[in-house]
């Protein structure tokens, strides 16, 4: 595995950062306008809680893009943590498949 010199991006920094901010919409905004509760969003732009389907969904919806975007930066980021707790166990531990 590669070593990174930067830690994954969360898709909640991205929301914040990309979206929000920029447009000057507020996370309490956000919630009322797609229906979820502001906790949910709050928690998301700060990295503690995962962009879900029914999120991707709402917020795809919401911003005029697709929910798979939403998905593949909750997915990337999930595979790039997942690579950093298993380090190099993966090399001892799985033995790939013979061809």
């Amino acid at each position: 595995m590669s070593k990174r010199d930067f830690d994954p991006i969360h898709p909640g920094e991205v929301l914040l950062e990309e979206f929000l901010r920029p447009m000057g919409i507020s996370q309490y905004r956000l919630a009322r306008d797609i229906s979820v509760p502001q906790r949910r969003i709050s928690e998301i732009t700060q990295g503690k809680r995962s962009i879900t389907a029914d999120t991707a969904l709402r917020l795809g919806r919401y911003f005029g893009m697709e929910a798979q975007f939403w998905l593949n930066l909750q997915s990337r980021y999930d595979l790039l943590r997942a690579e950093e707790k298993l380090d190099n166990r993966l090399d001892k531990e799985v033995r790939p498949r013979a061809a």
